[in-house]
């Protein structure tokens, strides 16, 4: 191929690139005129730039484009589907349940939440009491009903709960776990010391393992099984000990009481409160529901000591009441500013006596009409309250230092605690106190002019 002068483009099958074949010339010098002679010519072929066919590649370029965009949408929408049925799965496990295993109460075990309930729920019980509350605008006895807990002291069916569970009972039902009921008999209780003993006749019963309520430290775990609401019964709850030795005063009287955020309600009340160990630590008695300003408080709840009330409670299965409670012997109030100012008093606090039985305790002691008790021992009296939590760390023939005023002075008294009379059985001297207390104006104020005038 060669460019010639007119830029055409020409091609030729020879291999040296030449256009015609072979030339002759003629004689040289005869003037003759040459002739050339070649191949017959070829039709010269212009050659005209090569336009490409750009359409085809477009459509080949966008084909191959959809193919690579569906793909990837196909292979996106399986992921899809893919990943939808994979967050749709339901993950099943397949461990195995562990059984609770039945564990004897010992001492020496500690145990789970879950074998402490297995160990004792059979000990628990539910109680329901009825009784009657006045009387209604006709004349009827108006019909009451609450509930509460318990627990099996003893195989033959003693059980203990709070006082003011069955207090003014006229029937009291126990259910068992597993779904025995008994009418319960009242055998005695302690109002002082919420604490009361009912007994069923049964026999075989699953008892409780009692524990060492001093041993308990803030911070142990403990547990409370019982019947809150009166309806959910049997329920477990679980927290801490937190605080020990805790002085509250419920419905005016000093109680000496663990302190727990275990969930206590009402229906709680009696039944037990249980340390790791599955041993009875407590009684639970009472929940604290609102503080003084109203508002509403949670994780208070409140349980006797065991170590506290064990001997009572034993002696009111014996006698059925407490014999060895230290009994005065008078009967006693709160010392008011008003009371201060109209009988000349020079101190305004105190423990006033309004009476004194003859021939009892406080008379033996030499306590008269008009004192006023301000110390037994080393313990401040500053009310009836400090009075009755003092008289509950004393045993009936126990022997105490009280300080008195009298008249002016102040002096000292020793005296032996006598033990509750028989016939008072569970009508505690708590109870005349706080009545006496509450309506002053029953003491024959003649005696008080006689005392104040020395004509006793």
């Amino acid at each position: 191929m060669y460019n010639d002068e007119q830029n055409l483009y020409h091609y030729t099958y020879r291999k040296d690139g030449s256009e015609s074949g072979q030339q002759n010339a003629g004689p040289a010098g005869d003037g003759a005129v040459g002739t050339v002679q070649s191949e017959p010519q070829r039709p010269i072929q212009e050659m005209k730039p090569v336009k490409k066919n750009r359409m085809g590649l477009k459509v080949t370029a966008l084909a191959l484009c959809c193919a690579l965009l569906g793909g990837a949408l196909g292979g996106g929408i399986v992921w899809g589907v893919s990943r939808a049925t994979s967050e749709a799965t339901v993950q099943v496990s397949d461990r195995t349940v562990s059984q609770v295993s039945l564990k004897t109460v010992d001492g020496k075990t500690e145990m789970t939440d879950a074998e402490v309930y297995a160990a004792n729920v059979n000990s628990v019980v539910s109680i329901n009491v009825t009784g009657t509350s006045g009387y209604n605008f006709f004349g009827q006895p108006v019909q009451t009903a609450s509930a509460g807990s318990g627990f099996v002291l003893t195989t033959d069916g003693y059980i203990v709960t709070n006082y003011h569970v069955v207090e003014n009972a006229e029937t009291v039902k126990v259910t068992m776990y597993n779904g025995d009921e008994y009418d319960a008999r009242y055998v005695g209780g302690d109002e002082d010391y919420d604490i009361a003993v009912i007994k069923v006749e049964a026999s075989d019963l699953q008892a409780v393992t009692l524990g060492d309520s001093e041993r308990l430290n803030v911070g142990d775990h403990v547990l409370a099984i019982g019947n809150p609401l009166g309806e959910l019964t049997f329920s477990m709850s679980g927290g801490m000990v937190s605080s020990v030795n805790r002085a509250i005063n419920v419905d005016g009287t000093p109680f000496n009481m663990i302190q727990t955020d275990a969930s206590i309600n009402h229906g709680n009340s009696g039944g037990p409160l249980f340390n790791s160990f599955g041993e009875v630590v407590g009684i639970v008695s009472a929940k604290l529901e609102s503080t003084s300003s109203g508002s509403s408080v949670e994780g208070l709840g409140f349980a006797i000591p065991i170590n506290d009330v064990i001997s009572m409670i034993q002696d009111i299965m014996t006698n059925g009441y407490v014999t060895n409670k230290a009994y005065l012997g008078a009967t006693v109030g709160t010392l008011t500013q008003s009371m201060a100012q109209q009988y000349s008093y020079d101190i305004s606090k105190g423990a006033f006596v309004y009476s004194v039985e003859e021939n009892g305790p406080a008379d033996q002691a030499g306590l008269q009409l008009g004192d006023v008790i301000t110390k037994i021992d080393d313990t401040e009296i500053a009310s009836l309250d400090d009075l009755t939590a003092a008289k509950k760390g004393c045993a009936a023939g126990d022997t105490s230092t009280l300080t008195i005023y009298r008249q002016g002075e102040t002096m000292t008294l020793e005296i032996t605690w006598g033990a509750v009379p028989a016939e008072q059985q569970t009508t505690t001297q708590t109870q005349s106190q706080q009545e006496t207390s509450g309506n002053a104006g029953t003491v024959n104020p003649y005696d008080l002019f006689d005392y104040f005038f020395g004509n006793r």
